[in-house]
């Protein structure tokens, strides 16, 4: 005679609300101080995206075409490489308009809210300037790229069979995008510095200290 085992319970998984919660919920909106202009790159960036979705479809037709048919074509490493470089140069313009750059947080997050307004506007004002100095010089590619010593006007090519120009397109969006983000982000540090000013809770109660 055998005795059937008792069947340990088991526990229902966990199911996270708030992942879901997450995942259901569209992008979140360009940060109130990134002003229009930032709420105008928010609108863009889903039409940017798209790029790294057409690359995909770009990289599965050159697969099909090689491995299928036995012909590959000239024009799709080259198309790839340049529509993610364009979702790559607007998404640090997109970053921007969310103010979710990349920054070192090691004294921001330790200061009261009075240091953090001052260290908001002076880091915007800083990236501003750097990117003032990264669109000069975007503007001496476009310059090398773009015009001829005579005047003439013509793009540089990649130099391949497929010879397509977008190496003097790319330089002349990120030329564009470096001069909207320096403005971005000028219009950052004004609407930084237009901000009521925050209240210190140290001060308002007296008791916690």
């Amino acid at each position: 005679m055998t005795d059937n085992p008792k069947i340990a319970p088991t526990t229902p998984p966990v199911i996270d609300e708030t992942a879901i919660e997450i995942i259901g919920e569209a992008p979140p909106p360009a940060c109130p101080e990134s002003g229009i202009l930032g709420r105008i790159v928010d609108k863009t960036g889903p039409f940017f995206a798209l790029c790294f979705l057409v690359s995909m479809g770009v990289l599965i037709t050159e697969i099909f075409m090689r491995h299928v048919f036995n012909r590959p074509t000239l024009w799709a490493h080259e198309t790839t490489i340049f529509l993610c470089a364009i979702g790559f140069v607007f998404g640090g313009l997109y970053c921007a308009a969310h103010n979710k750059h990349i920054r070192v947080v090691i004294l921001y997050d330790i200061v009261g809210p009075h240091t953090r307004r001052g260290l908001d506007i002076a880091i915007s004002l800083i990236c501003a300037l750097s990117s003032a100095f990264f669109a000069w010089a975007a503007w001496q590619m476009v310059g090398r790229a773009v015009f001829f010593r005579d005047g003439g006007i013509h793009l540089e090519t990649t130099g391949s069979a497929f010879n397509a120009p977008y190496p003097g397109v790319l330089k002349i969006f990120m030329l564009v995008v470096l001069v909207i983000l320096t403005v971005q982000f000028i219009v950052l540090a004004i609407n930084y510095a237009r901000a009521p000013r925050p209240s210190d809770p140290a001060a308002d109660n007296p008791s916690a200290s």
